[in-house]
């Protein structure tokens, strides 16, 4: 033994380069035991995920992997970049280029596409915003997703001031589309329900409870410190995915046919999540348009609210997504 002692762990704001690439973290096969074990933690009812010989015959190869599985992995796969995360401010133009299926292979490229510095208080440690483009792909090398997520991180202790001051405010506003994507389903035997009118409000009627959150996070490959260990910053924070995972879950209860889950226009946290907050949604159809085989493309928002047992609830998300019903 040297006595030489060498931390295993993510970079800081001041370590992060625009340009650099994590391309490290390991592939991760998507199987029926990970689905069931997803489908446990955020209890989805998408009938194409849940019913494999519908899902095959859906996807022409095998049972579709249901979307936020899909998702959650890659951003997991993504936080070899963010373990010493904070808080992520937001995802954007997230979209399906293919929906895998069970048995395929995913792996992620994370490119640091933009830095900027958050101005310094006295008191508090300091920290940056850094932009992200998450590229995920299949064993194949078929393009799955395409998305940029924004985490804040702190800076190494004693750091000088970086000078990053990129502006994020465009960032992942032009994302690709998924009309390819959905144009290799076969909906030849889907039939859809007269959706609601655009303009309706749909309150889903009962939460959810948040359980299991390091587990989703272990499952995902999710080394973001503060989903883990409670001595970061006092309390656990759980994982924005989770969150979005229950949000989706009752996005299926207001739309009973839907079939997936296409993108999303942008996700903003805009509050903290913490294990065994109680969570609800509300859903604006924002609007609608047919789609293949009678079906229809519907944009939502998704409100969803936080209570811990009496407390008053709290906006903890604002997400605005894509689906196919």
């Amino acid at each position: 033994m040297t006595g030489t002692v060498v931390r295993a762990r993510g970079p800081y704001f001041d370590e992060l380069e625009r340009g650099e690439v994590f391309d490290a973290a390991p592939p991760v096969t998507l199987t029926a035991g990970g689905a069931a074990v997803h489908q446990m933690i955020v209890g989805d009812r998408l009938r194409y995920a849940t019913d494999h010989v519908a899902g095959a015959r859906l996807t022409g190869r095998g049972p579709v992997a249901h979307p936020a599985y899909v998702w959650d992995v890659a951003i997991g796969q993504s936080t070899q970049a963010t373990h010493f995360v904070r808080a992520n401010l937001f995802y954007r133009g997230l979209r399906f280029l293919s929906f895998p299926v069970l048995g395929d292979t995913l792996h992620t490229r994370t490119t640091v596409v933009g830095l900027r510095e958050n101005t310094r208080r006295p008191g508090r440690g300091a920290t940056g915003l850094a932009a992200l483009r998450i590229q995920c792909v299949d064993q194949r090398g078929a393009a799955v997703l395409d998305f940029h997520r924004c985490a804040m991180l702190p800076l190494s202790p004693d750091a000088p001031d970086t000078g990053h001051q990129d502006d994020l405010s465009g960032i992942g506003t032009d994302a690709p589309s998924a009309e390819a994507a959905l144009q290799t389903l076969d909906l030849t035997q889907h039939r859809t329900r007269t959706p609601p009118e655009p303009g309706t409000t749909i309150e889903v009627v009962g939460g959810d409870v948040v359980s299991s959150a390091p587990e989703l996070a272990r499952l995902t490959l999710n080394v973001a410190q503060v989903h883990h260990d409670a001595g970061v910053t006092g309390r656990r924070l759980v994982y924005g995915g989770h969150t979005i995972g229950l949000a989706a879950a009752q996005v299926a209860r207001a739309f009973p046919d839907l079939v997936a889950f296409l993108g999303w226009e942008s996700c903003d946290h805009t509050g903290p999540v913490h294990e065994g907050d109680t969570l609800r949604s509300t859903i604006d159809l924002l609007s609608a348009r047919p789609g293949p085989s009678g079906s229809v493309v519907a944009q939502l928002r998704v409100r969803v609210t936080a209570e811990a047992g009496n407390d008053v609830p709290r906006d903890v998300l604002d997400w605005r997504c894509e689906v196919l019903t």
